[in-house]
């Protein structure tokens, strides 16, 4: 069996959140006081996450990425990748790397295969007043912790703001090189919590590149298939660097991603207004035929894109660290 929507996209890779709270406070993504948090008990236990995650593996998901807020705040993170590596798919996650130094390793020996790391500058000053806490030496120490725990390849996203980071592109380049590392620009999308995003204050995935050509000489690498990232490798390469353009330069042609929040609500895009509850199911008794039809009905109703341009695109009502990247 397959998830298959109404313009033959089949979906087989399953983003799941773990927790809505997060350690930082990134400007960009919700205010400095936080905001209202998912209660606990509508949060999906162990239990549930692995009976969801083998329902989508028997309609043909084969990687699964672990989100948040920051997935590691969850107290038994480890404990899920090992349920979810043992059935089978490549299980990744996206993480602020600020746990890293302790979990890395037990990560790795739990089944976790790759990871992404968010770091939106190498200014320390910077970072404290980007994510509201002073921890730039925590993020770095972590992404040490994954390189030596054998997380290969590693990536490094950060989020290109202007007049925030973007005198910064081609050091953050640098340093991901330098650690053996890709890193990953992503352009600033509508999912804060205050909803003030504004496009005039997003770096275009074509200023970034314009950018990086002032320093390194840069060449298409073929094949993207359903990756996000359009990838050029660097002065011949191996080593690459990566452009997430979901505003400007939509993918949703090849998207082959299904959502799960953290309280059990299925979307179908990252921009999605609808979602479906699964947590009826979980703790009523239903069947996993229940579940699957609740994934099959949802990604049957998948629109063709996320319509950012369309006149009449409405900001999802969850901020991003509640939906899951």
């Amino acid at each position: 069996m397959s998830l298959v929507d109404g313009f033959g996209r089949v979906h087989r890779d399953l983003r799941i959140s773990l927790t809505d709270k997060c350690s930082l406070r990134c400007t960009y993504c919700m205010p400095a006081e936080g905001v209202p948090w998912i209660e606990r008990d509508s949060i999906l236990t162990t239990d549930e996450i692995e009976r969801v995650a083998r329902v989508c593996v028997s309609l043909g998901v084969t990687t699964i990425r672990l989100t948040g807020g920051e997935p590691l705040v969850r107290k038994d993170a480890v404990e899920v990748v090992r349920r979810l590596a043992a059935l089978g798919p490549e299980v990744s996650m996206t993480t602020n790397g600020l746990r890293l130094a302790e979990l890395a390793v037990p990560l790795r020996e739990a089944g976790l295969t790759r990871l992404n790391i968010s770091i939106d500058t190498l200014d320390a000053e910077r970072f404290a007043t980007l994510t509201r806490r002073d921890r730039l030496g925590d993020v770095l120490a972590g992404i040490e912790a994954a390189r030596e725990a054998g997380f290969t390849p590693l990536k490094l996203n950060a989020v290109a703001m202007r007049g925030v980071n973007d005198d910064e592109l081609v050091d953050l380049v640098e340093f991901a090189r330098g650690a053996g590392a890709q890193m990953r620009f992503i352009e600033q999308m509508p999912l804060d919590a205050g909803h003030t995003w504004d496009r005039a204050a997003m770096v275009p995935g074509a200023e970034i590149l314009q950018t990086l050509r002032t320093r390194f000489d840069l060449e298409p690498v073929a094949g993207r298939g359903s990756s996000p990232a359009d990838l050029w490798t660097i002065d011949g390469g191996p080593a690459t660097v990566g452009v997430i353009a979901s505003v400007t330069a939509p993918f949703c042609a090849a998207c082959d991603r299904i959502r799960i929040t953290a309280d059990g609500h299925v979307r179908n895009c990252l921009f999605a207004r609808d979602e479906s509850d699964l947590v009826p199911v979980l703790r009523g008794g239903g069947t996993d035929a229940d579940l699957a039809r609740i994934f099959e009905s949802s990604i049957a109703a998948k629109r063709a894109g996320h319509g950012i341009d369309s006149p009449t695109f409405v900001q999802p009502k969850r901020p991003m660290s509640a939906i899951g990247g």
